[in-house]
């Protein structure tokens, strides 16, 4: 055997032994991943009572008012938990692209071509809602993930680098919704770009009734969960990770490069494209021009968070998705702009990568 070749075999050997799968994982290694997070957001907490108490308003207060406008009624935990929906989603795709050492920051784009496909179904089919829901679901995933097909096949074919691809998609994509709303998907006399509403009976089902709150949460959890498997249990979430890992060792292992990337975008931009059709089914109701307001760019900090693993995904999720609930509550009541949360968002990431980087610096 050539030096290089053991060399890459010993290293595909290492990998797959050493892999920080859940059974091998320790406690240990789990709490300090914990503690990590937590320790972040504490921090962020800290650092932005500073602009807080220079504004005279009391920190003490702001957050006061912050947990009450998350917590206090159940209707501000389901609109918290509406607002969390897509996140998990789209942040699961982008962890998973992340893992094979892709970086897909197109889920602005997949959301919207998602909903766009979804609302077309919803507007277009007849019949009962167990057929047209499922199917205006499906739409989104197939618009999602055929977005992102296209800058897979940028990557493959031309070799542009899928960060620009898929950064440029996503403004392609809003035109996209913008000229079908202004078009013939668009309400007619209405003084706003948007569809007309969708039948009652083809939205999404409410977890409880009187209450906002929809079932696509308890999809979208239990799709991380699928998606925690598929990393870390089956062989494709093994070739996955490999990518990532060392390239050399993916190619002498036999995983294909050009399969694994268009994979892997499929599947992404199918979760994101489904967070879309999610949005317009259980919360507008309709497609409306603008709706993601920035869903895909917050679910890359999300997923950053959250430490790209699917499962942790989710209270990261959470953790925006309350912040964004109670932070109308903080500007009303103390006069804190709502804005203030998405530097708390920010810092929480760039503090666990900081804390991330010190952690490999240190191991070397």
């Amino acid at each position: 055997m050539l030096p290089l070749e053991g060399a890459l075999l010993a290293k595909v050997t290492e990998l797959h032994r050493v892999a920080p799968t859940p059974d091998r994982a320790t406690n240990s290694a789990t709490i300090r991943s914990a503690y990590r997070v937590a320790a972040a957001v504490v921090l962020a907490l800290l650092v932005t009572s500073l602009p807080i108490l220079l504004s005279g308003k009391s920190p003490l207060a702001a957050y006061g008012s912050l947990l009450n406008g998350a917590f206090g009624s159940l209707d501000n935990v389901a609109f918290a938990l509406n607002k969390s929906t897509p996140y998990i989603l789209t942040a699961t795709g982008v962890a998973l692209c992340f893992r094979a050492g892709i970086i897909n920051i197109g889920g602005e784009g997949q959301i919207v071509i998602g909903a766009l496909t979804a609302s077309w179904v919803a507007l277009n089919l007849s019949g009962p809602a167990l057929l047209v829901v499922p199917l205006a679901m499906l739409g989104g995933v197939v618009g999602g993930a055929a977005w992102a097909g296209i800058a897979a096949a940028i990557r493959l074919t031309r070799g542009v680098h899928e960060v620009l691809s898929t950064l440029l998609l996503n403004f392609i994509g809003v035109l996209a919704v913008s000229s079908a709303l202004n078009g013939s998907m668009g309400e007619p006399g209405a003084g706003f770009p948007q569809s007309p509403l969708f039948n009652d009976e083809f939205l999404l089902p409410k977890l409880f009734a009187g209450y906002e709150a929809h079932w696509g949460v308890v999809l979208a959890v239990v799709l991380a969960i699928l998606a925690q498997i598929l990393l870390w249990r089956t062989r494709f979430g093994f070739q996955l990770r490999l990518l990532g890992g060392s390239r050399q060792a993916a190619d002498y292992a036999g995983v294909s490069f050009s399969r694994g990337v268009m994979a892997v975008m499929l599947l992404s931009g199918g979760l994101a494209g489904l967070a879309g059709a999610v949005e317009v089914l259980g919360v507008h109701f309709r497609l409306i021009e603008g709706f993601s307001q920035g869903i895909g760019f917050t679910a890359v900090a999300v997923a950053l968070l959250g430490l790209v693993d699917p499962l942790t995904i989710v209270p990261a999720a959470l953790f925006f998705g309350f912040l964004q609930a109670g932070s109308l509550a903080m500007q009303r009541e103390v006069g804190v702009p709502s804005s203030l949360i998405y530097v708390i968002q920010g810092l929480s990431t760039v503090f666990v990568l900081c804390a991330l980087g010190f952690e490999r610096w240190r191991q070397r």
